[in-house]
């Protein structure tokens, strides 16, 4: 997986409407990278919403959100539809992003083992380099911890831990 402090590999893959789109396209922007297993599945299905439903705030906070999976151009153009998302998702049927990324890797289900994307989001500054990288996602919380990070805000469990430091501090003086 890439490194917090690395540059971002160079990505250039085709959105759901067959558009060419580069990283370096949003040089001077904060980029939220996600990638996911695929389109229509539960949890990348609730991720994607989770997203859409932040988009403003992430906008607002000067981020662009793009989700890449293994999909077609046709599936994510027709999975960005169906969930109104506005934002674009980026078919890496090749694996070479995902591989770049450090996020195709080897799973298990059922003690079967097969290559796949390992949920994984990357948050890359201004200059191209990643300032923040989250593996092995769960989704439920993580839209939000994506967004406080982009608005340079501790997160919640963060925050959680420097009440109780302070707390203690004032409680054993």
């Amino acid at each position: 997986m890439v490194s917090v402090g690395k540059k971002a590999p160079a990505v250039k893959l085709q959105d759901g409407s067959g558009k060419t789109v580069k990283l370096s396209d949003f040089k001077g922007k904060k980029v939220v990278l996600y990638f996911y297993p695929k389109d229509f599945t539960g949890g990348c299905t609730t991720e994607a919403c989770d997203f859409r439903d932040r988009h403003a705030a992430l906008k607002q906070a000067g981020a662009v959100v793009l989700g890449v999976s293994p999909d077609s151009v046709d599936r994510h153009a027709r999975f960005a539809e169906k969930h109104d998302l506005p934002f674009q998702l980026l078919a890496d049927t090749e694996n070479k992003a995902a591989t770049a990324f450090g996020v195709w890797r080897e799973k298990s289900m059922y003690g079967r083992k097969f290559m796949g994307i390992v949920r994984s989001t990357f948050l890359i500054d201004e200059q191209g380099k990643v300032v923040e990288a989250w593996d092995k996602v769960r989704v439920k919380g993580h839209a939000d911890a994506v967004l406080a990070a982009v608005k340079g805000e501790a997160p919640a469990a963060k925050k959680k831990a420097a009440k109780k430091k302070v707390a203690a501090f004032f409680f054993a003086t």
